[in-house]
């Protein structure tokens, strides 16, 4: 492991060639440090920001990145705050903070940061985007699908191998120009399949609708995600689309789209322990993301008349969960299923 005064030293300055990207890093967690991480390891410049206690194990010994192939210790610069950052038009920043986190961090970026700068949400469901259209002109979007962690200060975790993840770009609303083209390979240049598409909030709300299997995790363990309350939760979910009249991609594009790309293979000796829900509640995280993700299911439920009690019960859950400081998986789906019988979901 490298020392940690030649990592303090590298925070610093952080060198920069003509015409060349650099990464700004917002939230370094599961997805933005392994994302980060990749994209320090194959050449691109790259600076995270990061808080507490995970700010400062990068600080001090760098971003420690595991791997079914083992682990490394980079010397990524790391920040604590977006005004510790010496912004250049050359600068991209991934925002990669939970949903929940969204317009505190927008507002401090805003405060700081050149008001043309791109951002580029990589974030589970379909709020992030707009919200950062209201502070920003060129933002783009990233349906992630990248299986990784983040349970302890200064080490992520990534479990596909030899593809990282799948990150495509894509402006938003729509459109491609030459900053979805240029953030899309650089992913394709660190270890994940990535390509610049036109339509890319058609693939965010199919997203949206698999990550309604995240409260499952969180509320009654990994194990339910793929039994009767994931699949009603989803059921919901398509409904809901279709209601409104959301143009969504289809389960047989995403199928295509994934293929076999994706390899989970143990990390450390152990599985991919559970999603980003699950993780939340794991490491007792301030909050958790079912708002923007069950909870936006529930809102379109209700502005077109669409029944989701499935998800209304998961939204309340994962949140009491998170209030109370419980473990991931702590309510049986026994006990979910009784809850949701007596329409009486306070736990």
């Amino acid at each position: 492991m490298l020392g940690a005064g030649t990592i303090k030293d590298r925070q610093t300055t952080v060198p920069r060639e003509a015409g060349r990207v650099r990464f700004v890093v917002y939230g370094a967690g599961a997805i933005g440090g392994v994302v980060g991480a990749r994209l320090f390891d194959h050449g691109h410049q790259a600076v995270l920001i990061a808080r507490g206690d995970h700010y400062r194990a990068i600080r001090d010994g760098g971003l420690r990145i595991q791997d079914p192939n083992g682990e490394q210790a980079l010397p990524i610069p790391v920040v604590d705050h977006p005004s510790a950052v010496r912004w250049t038009p050359a600068d991209v920043a991934l925002v990669a903070v939970k949903s929940q986190h969204t317009p505190g961090v927008l507002d401090e970026l805003a405060a700081v940061a050149p008001p043309e700068l791109p951002i580029v949400c990589l974030q589970n469901g379909v709020w992030n985007e707009a919200e950062a259209l209201r502070r920003f002109a060129n933002v783009y979007a990233v349906p992630v699908a990248s299986p990784t962690a983040h349970l302890e200060p200064g080490v992520v975790q990534a479990y596909s191998y030899p593809v990282t993840g799948i990150l495509d770009v894509g402006r938003y609303p729509e459109g491609i120009d030459e900053v979805a083209v240029a953030v899309a390979a650089a992913f394709a240049a660190s270890t994940f399949d990535a390509q610049a598409i036109p339509d890319v909030a058609r693939w965010k709300w199919r997203k949206l609708i698999t990550n309604l299997g995240n409260a499952v995790e969180a509320v009654c363990g990994p194990a339910a995600r793929g039994g009767t309350i994931g699949q009603r939760a989803a059921a919901e979910g398509e409904a809901c689309l279709g209601a409104a009249g959301i143009d969504a991609a289809t389960t047989e594009e995403d199928r295509e789209r994934r293929g076999d790309r994706l390899r989970l293979l143990p990390v450390a000796g152990h599985k991919r322990p559970g999603g980003s829900s699950w993780q939340s509640l794991a490491r007792q995280a301030p909050g958790i993301e079912s708002d923007y993700l069950n909870g936006e299911v529930v809102l379109l439920g209700r502005l077109h008349g669409v029944p989701t009690p499935v998800n209304a019960l998961l939204q309340r859950l994962a949140n009491q969960l998170a209030t109370a400081g419980a473990q991931p998986g702590s309510i049986p789906p026994d006990e979910f299923e009784r809850l949701l019988a007596s329409e009486r979901p306070a736990w």
